[in-house]
Formats: C-alpha cells, structure tokens, sequence
C-alpha cells in the first residue's frame, strides 16, 4: 500500500458508533459517532457528519464535524465545511466558505489526550 493510498472508506449512507483506530489515511463520507484515534490522517467529506472526539495527526473537513479535536499536525476546512466544537491544533487553514462555531486553540500539543481534556475543562456550563 502506498503512502497516500487510503487505508479505509465508510462510504455515503452508512452510519457507525463506536471507536476507531488506524495508522495512514481513512476517509469518511457516511455518519460517524464515537472516538477516533490515530497518528494519521482523517478526510471528512463533503457528505459526512461526524461527531464525538477525535485526536489525530492531521484532519481534513469538507463536511460537518460536531467533536473535541486534537490535530498534531494540521487541520484544513475546505469549502462548505463546518467545524463545532473544541478545535487544538498548531496549523489551521479555513477556506473561504468554510464555518466554524467553538473554540479554537493553536499551539504545540505533544499531549492532545491532555489538550481534549483541558479544553473541555475550559468550556463554560
């Protein structure tokens, strides 16, 4: 497998609960609710809803995002993606026509299991 390829698709109309795990590239374009765990790369597409909490190296929206997210690396929100939440990352690129309503920290998060739970601390409620 290729260092690009993707490692993993849940496709349009399909829905999961629950927690993944993995090393490079998966794509969602269906409904995800749960944890996401990875040193790799997450691609929401433009179709996807995905909520919960998500700690990864770099994550790339085009859909909705609803979660607690740690990004090591980077974050992208392309055209028509809206991002809810907690958002911790050193690297954020917002594409015009892009949304995002929360919190928004950069920096340097070695820790991003800390960085969740310290944001949520922050939260008023």
């Amino acid at each position: 497998m290729g260092k690009n390829e993707i490692n993993a698709f849940l496709g349009a109309g399909t829905s999961y609960q629950g927690r993944l795990t993995f090393h490079g590239i998966v794509r969602i374009d269906g409904e995800f609710d749960g944890d996401i765990v990875s040193d790799g790369t997450l691609m929401v597409g433009k179709s996807a809803k995905v909520s919960g909490r998500i700690q990864v190296a770099r994550l790339f929206c085009g859909g909705l995002v609803e979660a607690e997210v740690a990004a090591a690396g980077k974050v992208v929100l392309h055209e028509g993606g809206i991002f809810r939440g907690v958002l911790r990352t050193p690297t954020l690129v917002v594409e015009d026509g892009a949304k995002i309503e929360g919190q928004v920290v950069m920096g340097d998060f070695s820790e991003p299991h800390a960085a969740i739970s310290s944001a949520a601390a922050e939260q008023p409620g």
